[in-house]
């Protein structure tokens, strides 16, 4: 390590924490903004009648629900070449900067009212946010050398800026986008990343030398590695662009919900047989082949988790603008004002969480990790078991009280600190030491299932009334939450020595 990241390390200037810690807080924060400010916005936009006072996109439910599934599982999916990048020919540093201001220009292309700027713009954010946000988080590691409870706490302290921005992102994008032109809130979201590159390069000095590219390659075989990487891109671009050609003009029938269909059997084929692989063909030791398979079951509950617990974004945001009572002292809160409860509640419960476990662990009542997925599902189950009951009397006529939702987020909130912090500290466990990248990068597959899937069944709101979808997707993640208590002990045993 250089004598400046050294330096770096030991300056406890922020909380305890290395001074470096603070740019990459502030720098996730508003880069979580800006994502949830535009996502608080997306299908309200794309569903707005175009004749309307403040005119969108004039999308049915079900079109518009598809290309938020698409947007938001692409998002995460390019966090894997995006890491591949960092790791080999940029350095996290500089894929967190360009990603950066691609994500920005994201945003400033949704803010020209067009059809085509709107499309283009979601393009850049999903390049932009491929390469920044898996690289942020690997720079917060390294400011941490010495690993163990310092690092944890680091990583807690990071999340926290995550969910500050989650939960300041929709109120005021919001409040622009809806109150007076969705094109203010898209540039609100990306003056907000703007402000997050700003103090990022001005806190540089504080990195020392994380972030920085490492590698035993020479400059010869990086510029190697880029022309292979760039001339694949370029070819996988030219597809797309060709595809994107024979579907627009009729010659190739598909609609946006098929291709979104197909994005998610592609996925799903390519993850099993990756694990297929890992399994029978990589010459893995037989523990850690029992751990790979528990990865395996971890997998797939986290995909069924995210399938339900994104809704927030699409279905459940459609509830809050059409069925919920907003009216406030005689003012009408913007709908994508009840986007920042779950992290408002992320903020208050996620330490009580922390402390909790720690008090079972020292008296030996610790839920197993699989035990702790189970409790995920069961208590998004539980939250949609609630705005199913809710729904069942609301029209736009007698819209229903907010607390609905309000008591559905803080269910959803409980199953997400069961299983999301649970299931990234499991990984770095489970992994095989040389693919503790790779299975990271499978947790993102997960994820990018369930924010696909998410957006098929919300646009089921086409032809479902809310209370028969909300409660189908709590009776489907419910079973999938008994299962996985009923096989929990079997799991556990594939980790034995794992807490």
């Amino acid at each position: 390590m250089s004598t400046q990241a050294t330096g770096t390390v030991a300056d406890k200037s922020f909380f305890g924490h290395p001074r470096g810690l603070a740019t990459l807080f502030f720098t996730e924060m508003w880069e979580r903004f800006s994502y949830y400010g535009m996502r608080a916005l997306l299908i309200l936009f794309m569903t707005e009648e175009t004749i309307s006072a403040n005119p969108g996109l004039g999308f049915d439910v079900t079109t518009s629900a598809a290309i938020y599934g698409l947007y938001t599982s692409l998002v995460y999916l390019l966090a894997l070449p995006g890491g591949w990048v960092a790791d080999n020919l940029w350095g996290q540093r500089k894929a967190v900067y360009v990603g950066g201001w691609i994500i920005a220009m994201g945003h400033f292309t949704m803010a020209v009212p067009t059809r085509y700027t709107f499309f283009l713009g979601l393009v850049f954010i999903i390049i932009g946010t491929g390469l920044l946000k898996p690289n942020v988080s690997t720079i917060v590691g390294e400011l941490y050398p010495e690993g163990g409870a310092a690092r944890d706490a680091g990583f807690s302290v990071f999340y926290m800026g995550i969910n500050l921005g989650a939960l300041i992102g929709p109120l005021l994008c919001g409040l622009a986008g809806e109150n007076y032109n969705w094109h203010y809130g898209f540039s609100l979201a990306g003056i907000g990343m703007i402000l997050g590159l700003v103090q990022f390069k001005y806190g540089y000095k504080y990195l020392g030398d994380a972030g920085n590219l490492k590698t035993d390659d020479d400059a010869a075989t990086i510029a190697r590695k880029a022309k292979k990487f760039y001339a694949m891109i370029g070819l996988l671009g030219a597809l797309i662009v060709v595809f994107g050609f024979l579907v627009s003009s009729g010659v190739w029938a598909l609609t946006l919900t098929d291709i979104a269909a197909g994005l998610g059997i592609l996925i799903l084929v390519l993850a099993a047989v990756y694990f297929i692989y890992l399994l029978y063909f990589a010459g893995h030791t037989k523990d850690e082949k029992k751990r790979i398979g528990a990865i395996i079951w971890l997998f797939v509950l986290a995909a069924i988790f995210w399938s339900g617990f994104e809704q927030a974004g699409s279905s459940l945001n459609l509830f809050a603008k059409e069925l919920t009572d907003r009216v406030v002292l005689g003012w009408e809160m913007p709908a994508s004002f009840l986007q920042s409860i779950n992290s408002t509640f992320i903020i208050i419960f996620a330490p009580m969480f922390g402390a909790m476990w720690i008090w079972l662990a020292k008296r030996k009542a610790n839920p197993s990790i699989p035990v702790k997925f189970a409790l995920g599902l069961l208590g998004l189950s539980a939250g949609f078991f609630v705005i199913s009951w809710g729904a069942a009397n609301a029209t736009p006529g007698t819209p229903v009280s907010p607390s609905w939702l309000v008591v559905m987020y803080f269910l959803h909130t409980v199953g997400e600190l069961c299983l999301s912090p649970i299931g990234l500290s499991s990984i770095t466990k489970l992994a095989p030491v040389n693919r503790m990248g790779q299975m990271m990068g499978v947790w993102f597959v997960a994820t990018a299932l369930g924010n696909l899937f998410a957006g098929l069944v919300a646009g089921r709101l086409e032809t479902l009334a809310p209370t028969s979808l909300f409660g189908s997707v709590a009776m489907m993640i419910g079973a999938a939450g008994i299962v996985a208590v009923i096989f929990s002990s079997r799991v556990q045993r594939l980790i034995k020595g794992v807490e």
